[in-house]
């Protein structure tokens, strides 16, 4: 097993329990303590564990980017519920973005049984997933690889993505402020998110219920800047006076929502 193969396993088991122990690491690896100490200063210079006494807790601090193996299954259900609510406004024939986020990807799982539908997207794990579709035209970026994200962001991804005017564009963020609007960790994901929404008709935001009333580090957009907002659950009242004062609709599972 490669060392950054064995990182990632003690990342998911970190993130699954909280905290690890050297010994028992050592054990299931099959490697000498001294090597899963190593992996664990690694995951501490990178931010997401922090080395206690005989081993490592994670860190949850928000603006702590987890790779894109770990976030695509956090909040499995929660995803399911609102890629199934983004492909039922999802027309056979539309041109469609796509971000980089593990909820698109849940997203064009859904939008497999549309006909001749057209993405464009920043996402590695995407552009894989709809390698077979047949009739469909997928469309990438291009770019930068950015390490642990599985997507491509730069200069010349977001002049891709200005080229192009679509129907639909749906993404995510790492948090959504009342005030600040949408947030998100990094400049360079923010900007790539800020291209997308300027180039579609119908913009939606798809953030499940952990990401409300939460602060990151840069702002991508202000709510005025989407059409939707997809959730996968009920907001608070608060906030859905907030969104009905903005023109947003908002659309969640649990009740029955009016099409668009």
């Amino acid at each position: 097993m490669l060392a950054i193969e064995r990182r990632n396993l003690i990342l998911q088991k970190l993130h699954e329990e909280k905290r690890v122990v050297v010994s028992q690491l050592s054990q299931m690896f099959g490697v000498s303590e001294e090597t899963i100490r190593r992996d664990l200063d690694k995951l501490e210079k990178d931010g997401v564990a922090t080395k206690s006494y005989g081993g490592a807790v994670i860190n949850e601090e928000l603006n702590i980017d987890m790779p894109f193996n770990i976030r695509k299954n956090q909040n499995i259900s929660g995803k399911q519920k609102m890629a199934e609510t983004a492909a039922s406004i999802v027309k056979d024939g539309e041109h469609i973005f796509l971000d980089a986020s593990s909820t698109a990807v849940f997203i064009a799982r859904a939008l497999k049984e549309k006909e001749r539908l057209t993405v464009l997207t920043n996402s590695v794990e995407i552009l894989l997933e709809l390698s077979d579709m047949s009739g469909w035209t997928v469309i990438s970026t291009g770019g930068v690889m950015k390490e642990g994200f599985l997507a491509f962001f730069g200069s010349r991804s977001e002049e891709a993505i200005r080229t192009f005017q679509v129907d639909k564009v749906f993404c995510s963020c790492k948090a959504l402020d009342p005030v600040r609007g949408i947030m998100e960790s990094r400049e360079e994901i923010a900007s790539a998110k800020r291209a997308m929404l300027a180039s579609g008709e119908m913009r939606i935001l798809a953030a499940d219920s952990t990401k409300f009333d939460q602060k990151a580090f840069v702002v991508c957009g202000s709510l005025r800047d989407i059409n939707v907002l997809i959730t996968d659950k009920k907001p608070s009242e608060e906030w859905l006076q907030r969104l009905d004062r903005e023109g947003i609709q908002c659309l969640y599972q649990e009740e029955e929502n009016a099409d668009i």
